[in-house]
């Protein structure tokens, strides 16, 4: 049965704007509201079609009145900030995200009509360290857990929902642990990281990197919003890549520097407003993060058009490179060549040096 009146979260963001837009246009659903503490741009607001907005703040338990008073059957929370600068300081962030979070779940807890809650969580919740498994599936957990920044506001806001979906089980509640996000509309702290001339990386690493396409998370969000999957699921393209790759198919430099000097960087970076990269998404691209989709295969029923190098290529296209195709495909055309030359004269060195074999041993004659 199709949701009759959503509300989305979050929505003067591109991927909240982008999902109101989406259900706005199935004729199934008839309201869709869309909640935020600051109002859409012009062009986002024309794209919103018949979304009802409604400027709010879900810390606020006034959030409960316009739950109550739509009759609200679907609710989608996207409205989690991943970075302190977005929110105005680390305080404020974990207001917006934890808080915020608590009383939209009251709100919800004491509603009689809404029937389903999908929430847009992260895959950052399984950390990243030099133990990790190959692949995190959903059962899994961090091997060490985030001591702050948005994981860990994650990991506490996956905490309260199972809690509400307990006291409620008559809700069914769908949990969407994104991969980084990557296209050429959807701003995120990746694609602002990708972005600068020169990357700094850490010496000595090089991070699996597994991104998901702006359109995939877009269709996995409908889907969840207007389907009945309930349950904890892993959202992310298929293949990864390192992050050396990465860097080098967008055109741009890479810096290696030793971790203090990286951590430097990225409170530079932080005060001068470039990339706002927390000492936690810095573990990120040291070790990386891959998970298990078979879940979203399987169960959820839905397959990425966009592969992880599908996906970056697409965003690609709106990068100017630093470095011309053309100049890293000569440069890498030469390398390959040059230990290929090495391999084959290492090779005829060896067979050069390599001692005949032994002649067989005389057999004795038996004398007739």
């Amino acid at each position: 049965m199709p949701p009759a009146v959503v509300l989305v979260t979050g929505v003067s963001r591109w991927l909240g704007g982008a999902l109101a837009a989406e259900l706005a246009r199935d004729p199934a659903i008839e309201r869709v509201i869309g909640v935020d503490t600051v109002p859409p741009s012009t062009e986002l607001l024309r794209r919103l079609g018949r979304t009802e907005f409604v400027r709010a703040d879900i810390r606020n338990p006034l959030i409960g009145k316009v739950i109550a008073t739509a009759s609200v059957d679907t609710v989608v929370h996207m409205n989690i900030s991943a970075t302190p600068a977005g929110s105005g300081g680390r305080g404020l962030m974990k207001e917006l995200n934890v808080i915020g979070t608590m009383q939209l779940l009251a709100a919800c807890q004491r509603s009689t009509s809404v029937r389903r809650l999908v929430l847009k969580s992260t895959s950052a919740v399984y950390g990243a360290s030099s133990r990790d498994p190959a692949v995190f599936t959903e059962a899994m957990q961090a091997r060490r857990v985030p001591s702050g920044g948005f994981a860990k506001d994650s990991l506490d806001i996956e905490g309260y929902v199972r809690s509400f979906a307990r006291r409620r089980p008559d809700v069914g509640v769908a949990a969407l642990r994104f991969t980084n996000f990557i296209g050429p509309r959807i701003d995120s702290v990746l694609t602002s990281f990708l972005r600068m001339p020169v990357v700094p990386t850490a010496l000595g690493y090089d991070a699996r990197v597994q991104l998901l396409h702006e359109d995939d998370a877009l269709a996995v969000l409908a889907r969840a919003t207007t389907g009945d999957f309930a349950g904890t699921v892993n959202v992310g393209g298929s293949g990864t890549l390192l992050l050396s790759q990465v860097i080098r198919r967008l055109g741009r430099l890479q810096l290696p520097l030793p971790a203090p000097a990286l951590g430097s960087v990225g409170r530079l970076t932080r005060r001068l407003g470039l990339v706002d990269y927390s000492p936690e998404q810095m573990r990120f691209l040291n070790f990386g993060r891959v998970v298990d989709t078979t879940v979203l295969r399987r169960e959820f029923g839905y397959t990425p058009r966009y592969s992880t190098a599908e996906a970056l290529d697409d965003y690609a296209r709106t990068v100017p490179p630093v470095v011309p195709p053309e100049a890293v495909r000569a440069v890498t055309g030469s390398a390959a060549g040059l230990v290929h030359r090495v391999g084959a004269t290492a090779g005829a060195v060896g067979d050069r040096l390599r001692p005949a074999p032994a002649a067989p041993p005389l057999r004795a004659v038996r004398d007739a």
